[in-house]
């Protein structure tokens, strides 16, 4: 049944007149409203919370990648994949810190300058560091020239033959001097006996030229410019270039893993006839994209995706982009794969809701337990004033016997104004909360029960002579005496 308050605030007789001319009592909000208020505020904080979350989660993040040096094909890649990250709008975005070479690049990120480098497999790599990428593999080429004027001598075929000769090495890295050592160390050659002289790589044609060297090392892409311009400039004048092969290469590759045994295919380097006429077995390292081990697994695993997603758009203008390859993730790779790469590679990386799902329902269930709790502690605060007015009840169902025995309208009166008393505070109650409707209506059963027993009382006094009534009154007080 459907309570009215203001039918039910309406009903005071006090001093015989109509409550609905008296000031109404403000209409009492329900607790079923301040519930739904309360779980849609609750239902918005947590859409507000879960918005917040995945805003945090998926805003860009920038990881400075430490690459170099100037000009070379490894800073002009890293820079065209910022270009691309920012194009896309993607997850990742890229701030590139240019170093001397691949030795600084791996000491920028071992002192956590950088999040992410370029580095050679065959230096020293960080501890702290782990594969995402392999960006490209490097051939190492040795050729021979011959001797002209004054300088001719015997023909090198053999690296077994460079001790107590001259060998250039193109490229200022020492790395490529460690590697022309690992080599001359596999045919038992003494690295002290052979000359060893380095040539920036923009010098190396000029210096093969005037013959400044027996051999000459190499090291880089197998379409390299450098090498090819190189081996060009080996060529003029008549000379032929003698490629020494690296017959040891299986060898070298089982003491040293960081090297691949390896092949230069025949004709690489062009010329006619084609240089080299045949396959030449040599040996390869790779140069690597690694992550620092404490980036988060999620940035490492967005920006392999993105290295993967733009490597096409790349090929045009860096042909070397087409040689990015997947990192091993074997548990023995001489880089330990990133675990955000590994999950990329092997399918396995996780979506938003795969990561947060867990937190997000025990986060819904914490608070659906502390709505609970709220809830509970609530009640139990108003336990009192429930009591209290079910005690006033009570009071109004012993009025209701009170009045039909009253002899005079005076005190019909005070039972109403008491009456109003607990009708006010029973709508205090039910506006707070403390009692529920069922109750409201069960107390507008009494108070009707109440308004019909004065009403009647009333109307029999009404109709009794007034000297009757009050010798009963006087009756009464002198029994009460």
């Amino acid at each position: 049944m459907k309570l009215s308050l203001k039918r039910l605030s309406g009903r005071s007789m006090t001093g015989g007149l109509d409550l609905a001319e008296a000031p109404t009592p403000p209409s009492p909000r329900s607790a079923a409203r301040k519930t739904a208020l309360v779980s849609l505020a609750l239902v918005l904080a947590i859409i507000g919370a879960l918005a917040g979350g995945y805003y945090f989660a998926m805003r860009p993040v920038t990881l400075k990648i430490a690459v170099g040096p100037a000009n070379s094909d490894d800073l002009k890649v890293v820079q065209a994949l910022t270009q691309a990250f920012t194009q896309t709008k993607g997850h990742v975005r890229l701030r590139p810190v240019q170093t001397d070479g691949a030795t600084a690049s791996a000491d920028a990120l071992a002192a956590g300058k950088a999040d992410l480098a370029i580095v050679r497999g065959d230096v020293d790599v960080p501890k702290n560091a782990q594969a995402v990428a392999t960006l490209r593999k490097n051939v190492v080429v040795l050729w021979s020239v011959p001797g002209k004027g004054k300088k001719k001598g015997a023909k090198i075929t053999k690296i077994a033959q460079l001790a107590g000769r001259r060998v250039g090495v193109v490229g200022r890295t020492q790395a490529n001097v460690n590697l022309l050592k690992v080599i001359l160390q596999q045919y038992s050659v003494d690295p002290a006996k052979v000359d060893i002289v380095q040539f920036p790589a923009n010098e190396a044609a000029e210096a093969i030229r005037t013959q400044k060297a027996d051999a000459y090392l190499a090291a880089g892409p197998v379409n390299s410019k450098i090498t090819s311009d190189a081996i060009a400039a080996s060529a003029k004048d008549g000379g032929t270039p003698t490629f020494l092969a690296i017959d040891s290469a299986d060898a070298i590759a089982q003491n040293h893993p960081v090297y691949e045994a390896s092949e230069i295919p025949a004709g690489t380097y062009g010329g006619s006839p084609p240089r080299p006429d045949d396959e030449v077995k040599t040996i390869s390292f790779s140069h690597h994209i690694v992550a620092r081990k404490g980036v988060s697994d999620t940035t490492i695993a967005s920006f392999t995706r993105q290295l993967f997603a733009v490597r096409q758009q790349l090929v045009t203008e860096f042909p070397l982009a087409a040689k990015i390859e997947t990192p091993d993730t074997d548990k023995d790779a001489v880089i330990p794969a990133h675990p955000g790469a590994a999950a990329f590679v092997d399918g396995e990386e996780k979506t938003f809701l795969d990561k947060y799902s867990d937190y997000i329902w025990w986060s819904l269930m914490a608070l659906s337990a502390m709505g609970s709790i709220g809830a509970w502690f609530a009640g139990y605060l108003k336990k009192d004033e429930r009591n209290t007015n079910s005690h006033l009840r009570e009071r109004l169902l012993d009025m209701i016997s009170a009045a039909r025995k009253s002899e005079t309208a005076e005190e019909l009166d005070q039972m109403q104004a008491e009456a109003d008393d607990i009708l006010r505070d029973t709508l205090r109650c039910f506006d707070d909360g403390a009692i529920e409707e069922p109750a409201l209506t069960a107390f507008n059963i009494t108070l009707d029960q109440f308004h019909v027993a004065v009403a009647d009382r009333k109307a029999v006094l009404s109709s009794l002579p007034q000297g009757l009534q009050r010798a009963g009154a006087q009756f009464r007080a002198a029994g009460n005496a």
